[in-house]
């Protein structure tokens, strides 16, 4: 694991590298309903297909309410693009049942009152924090995952767990602009196959290309 010191470094050149960038999700809508549900829809689906499917849905129903009025079959039809549909399809539903029936139509703003809601993870959780009520948490997906673990900034064998070692070892400044830092970095730079170590801002931190080849020098 890398040390505080190495941990705050590796903060402090990623997020300053991407101060530039103020792009926001694709699963992000302008309300926390349409949101959760545009989380839900993403897992294991690419951002394009994503919105598709968020697309198709609000367009024809955008509230709890409009969508339980749905057929279930309109619903996976509407929805089809983002894939795994009949799961996605089950658990939006319970969703809005949930909603309704124990919330008020609410969508919870705490971590633990958004896990406790059907087809809701670590992940969806913790993206809602950050980008509908704008707390400071890192949500980690695949691609966070995959460079944290590289680095050393924290380990886990699943996001969740990741997810929590992470949370402990970040600076608590860092945590709101961590996000978009660790997975801009992990798509453009530190990619799952053919990782470009000689365009790295951190290579001479990272403990994966220490493993291989010793400390390189850093990057410009």
């Amino acid at each position: 694991m890398l040390d505080e010191d190495d941990v705050e470094e590796v903060f402090r050149r990623l997020v300053g590298r991407d101060a530039r960038q103020k792009t926001v999700p694709a699963k992000v809508q302008r309300d926390a309903f349409r949101s959760l549900v545009s989380c839900m829809l993403s897992a294991q689906s690419p951002d394009a297909r994503t919105a598709m499917a968020s697309d198709a849905l609000f367009a024809k129903a955008a509230t709890p309410e409009a969508i339980l009025a749905l057929d279930e079959d309109e619903l996976k039809a509407l929805i089809r693009p983002a894939g795994l549909y009949n799961m996605k399809a089950r658990n939006i539903r319970a969703l809005c049942r949930h909603l309704l029936g124990e919330r008020g139509g609410k969508v919870p703003a705490t971590r633990d009152g958004l896990m406790a809601l059907p087809g809701v993870g670590r992940k969806c959780a913790d993206i809602m924090l950050r980008f509908v009520y704008d707390q400071p948490v890192i949500a980690v997906d695949t691609h966070v995952h995959r460079i944290c673990n590289r680095l050393g900034l924290a380990r886990g064998r699943t996001d969740a767990q990741t997810a929590r070692h992470l949370e402990a070892r970040t600076p608590r400044r860092y945590l709101h602009g961590g996000h978009m830092a660790l997975i801009g970095y992990a798509k453009r730079v530190c990619r799952s196959r053919h990782p470009r170590c000689a365009e790295c801002c951190v290579a001479d931190l990272c403990l994966a290309v220490r493993a291989d080849h010793g400390p390189p020098p850093a990057a410009p």
